[in-house]
């Protein structure tokens, strides 16, 4: 016999955010929708943002025209879906992907979930550490595995408080940063063209969609958690401001600093540290402080991170029995993410592992994306409540079927990575060349499940809740653990 879960009681004051995925009750819902622009940027104001730039030039072959032109579209489409799902996190105060339930179903859900978990709270912090320890480590010229063991205690230090530290480092971070890029980014300009044009460089096709590809995943690589961070706004918050705050957050901060980086090529090309293009023109003084902010942005992207990566490992339905489940997670992710960035660190290809990254996070995105948008779409006026409680026990499984179909047709046809080609990239791409048509997997991945999504709910006839009106204050049970929240 099953018992129904019962609303559970406030936590009492603490300063470590308590419970896990639970929804948000409206006594607990604070915060303005224009403090996302903030919650966006200063995650985007670090070397792995300015990186994208500088791979587009480098090694993709851009001329800056092309690269900018190239970036700005990649991460229109990318900040875009992240302003709409931002939007989404106050009607019932859930997370990203428990809002996820009602296109895959509770235990279909796990797909994604883990997927989210891996790519979060390991791949990504991994990623970003890399980037901090490398500014921390020229800045100080202290050894590159204690530059990681400093980034990583702060920045797991922040995941592990939770919510609300999370959003006031963000803030201040995101002036700080903002104040210190934005000069260093301006003296960049002024200095482009100082060296040779990158050789090769111009414009094709192929390099284009790479650097489109590449961007969309950056801007993207947030969407899985956009409500994550606005599940504590009030229920009648304006939905207008908070998408704007959030798109344009994720845009601006993304879009400059790319541009910037791919103007550094043309001052110097990377060597063996690639942050030396990036500061090279920069005075001492300005030299020192872009390095410094280059690793407080990384600690500030890794915060969301490894908070949203632990978010996701509990939206699986993982029932872990603490009321500190979330903070415990979050510091285990901060343990093993330790691990496999320090292999990174110590990797002399992080160029090339990167590049493979971003194109990877894209993959998967843009066919979850087609399917949760599709699914929103079809559910307009309809409540949520009864299909995304852990207890729930709802099935729909066109949602997995169109994310692993759609996700296996792009990647099998037009993946373009150094350790895989598709068969449309390899068939088309001349012997000792690149390919014409560069990777556009997550475009064709974000077609193919949005179709195969909207066919299969029809034909599953794929359940819809009641009437929007008649969804409770509070959803309840949708944490397996709900009763100890």
């Amino acid at each position: 016999m099953t018992s129904t879960p019962t609303a559970p009681a406030a936590p009492a004051s603490t300063i470590i955010e308590p419970g896990g995925i639970e929804a948000i009750p409206a006594d607990r819902r604070h915060g303005s929708p224009w403090q996302l622009f903030a919650t966006w940027s200063s995650p985007n104001l670090e070397f792995a943002t300015v990186y994208v730039g500088l791979i587009a030039v480098a090694f993709f072959g851009l001329n800056l025209p092309a690269a900018i032109l190239a970036i700005v579209i990649g991460n229109a489409l990318g900040s875009l879906t992240q302003g709409i799902l931002s939007t989404w996190g106050p009607r019932e105060g859930l997370a990203q992907l428990v809002l996820s339930r009602t296109a895959f179903g509770t235990r279909g859900n796990i797909l994604p979930a883990a997927i989210n978990t891996i790519m979060a709270g390991l791949g990504w912090f991994a990623t970003n550490s890399v980037s901090g320890t490398l500014a921390l480590s020229a800045l100080t010229g202290m050894p590159a595995w204690l530059a990681l063991v400093i980034v990583v205690v702060v920045q797991v230090g922040l995941a592990f408080v939770g919510h609300d530290l999370v959003q006031h480092f963000e803030r201040y971070a995101a002036i700080v940063l903002g104040i210190i890029f934005l000069i260093a980014c301006i003296v960049i300009f002024a200095h482009t063209g100082d060296g040779a044009a990158p050789k090769g460089a111009g414009w094709h096709f192929g390099g284009f969609m790479l650097t489109v590809s590449a961007a969309f995943g950056y801007a993207a690589g947030w969407n899985p958690y956009a409500s994550d961070y606005t599940r504590y706004q009030k229920k009648d918050v304006s939905k207008l401001q908070l998408g704007l705050a959030a798109g344009l957050g994720d845009f601006v901060s993304c879009t400059v600093l790319m541009i910037a980086g791919a103007a550094s090529v043309y001052i110097l090309f990377p060597g063996e540290n690639p942050t030396d293009s990036f500061v090279h023109s920069l005075p001492t003084w300005l030299r020192d402080l872009t390095l410094l902010a280059i690793a407080v942005g990384a600690i500030a992207a890794n915060a969301l991170n490894i908070y949203s990566g632990a978010m996701s490992f509990l939206a699986a339905g993982i029932k872990i029995r603490f009321g500190l489940r979330r903070a415990i997670i979050a510091l285990g992710f901060g343990i093993i993410g330790f691990v496999i960035a320090l292999i990174a660190v110590l990797d002399a290809h992080f160029e090339e592992w990167y590049e493979n990254f971003l194109l990877v996070i894209a993959y998967w995105i843009a066919p979850w994306l087609g399917v949760v948008l599709v699914d929103r779409f079809l559910r307009r006026g309809t409540s949520i409540a009864e299909l995304v409680t852990d207890h729930a026990k709802y099935r729909n499984w066109a949602g997995p079927i169109a994310l692993v179909v759609a996700g296996a047709i792009s990647i099998w046809l037009f993946s373009n990575q150094t350790f895989y080609a598709g068969l449309i990239v390899t068939a088309t791409t001349p012997k000792g060349g690149t390919s014409p048509i560069g990777d556009i997997t997550p475009f064709v991945g974000f077609v193919l499940a949005a179709v195969i999504y909207w066919a299969l709910f029809v034909a599953l006839k794929v359940r819809l809740g009641g009437p929007l009106e008649s969804e409770p204050d509070l959803v309840v049970g949708v944490d397996a653990a709900d009763e100890v929240a």
